[in-house]
């Protein structure tokens, strides 16, 4: 077994377990509230601008690989994972220090929002092994493999970046 092929293996025993650790530790720190601590309500504008500066992100580094600049597409593409755990971050700290705002609409715009909202969640857990796996084969000059994967990531990656901001629109009237 070749070196490269050994820090593949690795990689992919590490991405599994983050895989399946970050939205198991997401979900029980969503449970958890800190007392006694004032909430961070001025963070959603700002996780929900992080999405849609990862959504630019995103675009920008798909331009910059079919321009031929690979150093550009690389810089972006970590950048929007560096934002994406930016707003985990936030986002994980403001429900530890809030309380769960309700949808208020009614009528087709709460299936819309519910739709969107669910579909978000749903692949945005979907999305980490992609993005993760696709990163790690750029980074070992795996370049066919990650053009082949990057196919599916992209497309995934950016629909989580920009229905996180339209969730956040569609809510942010309800906020307290």
């Amino acid at each position: 077994m070749s070196s490269t092929e050994k820090r593949e293996k690795q990689y992919k025993r590490g991405i599994t377990i983050l895989s399946i650790l970050i939205p198991v530790v997401v979900a029980v720190l969503f449970r958890v509230r800190i007392p006694n601590v004032e909430p961070l309500s001025f963070l959603p504008p700002i996780y929900a601008t992080i999405n849609g500066i990862t959504a630019v992100l995103l675009i920008l580094a798909i331009v910059f690989i079919k321009k031929g600049n690979r150093k550009l597409h690389e810089v972006f593409n970590t950048t929007a994972i560096v934002c994406s755990v930016l707003f985990l971050v936030m986002y994980v700290a403001y429900h530890m220090t809030s309380d769960p705002t309700e949808f208020g609409g009614e009528g087709t715009v709460k299936y819309v929002y519910y739709f969107i909202l669910i579909s978000h969640i749903l692949l945005s857990i979907v999305v980490i092994p992609f993005v993760l796996f696709t990163y790690m084969r750029a980074k070992l000059g795996n370049f066919p493999s990650h053009k082949k994967i990057a196919k599916f990531t992209f497309p995934l990656w950016l629909y989580v970046a920009i229905t996180g901001v339209i969730v956040y629109i569609m809510i942010s009237p309800y906020y307290v």
